[in-house]
């Protein structure tokens, strides 16, 4: 049980009942956690904070000791995966929604709040899911991430959601089971095919909430053949074909972003 799991160390209870769960998983980006962590603590909108950390060699366990009294829960040890560490900690929680952050991303000021709010005017929606900068590794805003119709269509040939804009509600994760364990890379985008196979379409907003760091030391950038195979599994798990763009076009993909992300990096490092 995780209420036995004494890796877990129980952190502040929150003074007003939190509308929002908020998952941290993180290895060895102590240089972009404690933006992370501000990104959520400041945040308009009650919430509660779970930084499962596992087992940083880095400067992680400094930074989690000092949010540590603004942290509803926190671990640093090893575990399962990113899958398991985000499902572990989001059960934690009690909020009626939740959300998960890596710790290289950032929520923008009220970006939270403007997502429970859409959620709140809007009952029948699963989860929403908004709008994200992509930032480069300092933190600089490069370009917004597009935004695209989350349907059977769209969806068996990208992914057109970005993981740190969207917020779902607990009944939803919870009646799912949250996030796979066995996947590594594609958790996030096998989560939005079964939430909307279940439950229907996510609601779709334009606001900015969040940014996504692009970086050489991303799982993505350093595993972007692993992550493309487990993408199409997904697409052929839950579309039951893999559209042709998969088979042609994305391996060429792969390929090209993974040299455009070494020739920006090194630029930007020089």
């Amino acid at each position: 049980m995780i209420g036995q799991d004494s890796r877990w160390h129980a952190g502040a209870i929150p003074g007003t009942l939190p509308r929002i769960t908020v998952a941290i998983p993180s290895l060895n980006h102590g240089r972009f956690l404690d933006e992370a962590i501000a990104s959520v603590i400041t945040q308009s909108v009650p919430v509660e904070v779970m930084v499962a950390d596992a087992g940083s060699t880095d400067e992680s366990p400094a930074v989690i000791a000092r949010w540590a009294p603004r942290l509803s829960g926190w671990k640093s040890s090893p575990d399962a995966g990113q899958s398991h560490a985000v499902n572990e900690a989001i059960a934690r929680g009690k909020a009626p929604y939740v959300a998960w952050l890596g710790a290289d991303d950032t929520y923008m000021p009220d970006g939270l709040a403007k997502m429970a709010d859409a959620l709140d005017a809007h009952p029948e929606a699963p989860m929403v899911y908004a709008r994200a900068w992509i930032t480069n590794e300092a933190g600089q805003k490069r370009t917004p991430a597009g935004l695209m119709p989350a349907n059977r269509f769209v969806l068996s040939r990208r992914c057109p959601i970005c993981q740190p804009a969207t917020l779902i509600r607990r009944s939803v994760w919870d009646a799912l089971g949250g996030l796979d364990p066995d996947l590594d890379y594609a958790m996030d985008y096998d989560l939005w095919w079964r939430i909307l196979l279940r439950f229907g379409a996510p609601l779709q907003s334009a606001d900015f909430v969040a940014t996504s760091r692009a970086h050489m030391d991303t799982k993505t950038a350093r595993g972007r053949v692993r992550h493309n195979a487990e993408a199409v599994a997904v697409v052929r798990r839950h579309h039951g074909s893999v559209p042709i763009k998969w088979r042609l076009a994305w391996p060429v993909s792969v390929l090209a972003r993974s040299l455009y992300f070494r020739i920006r990096t090194r630029k930007q490092r020089r």
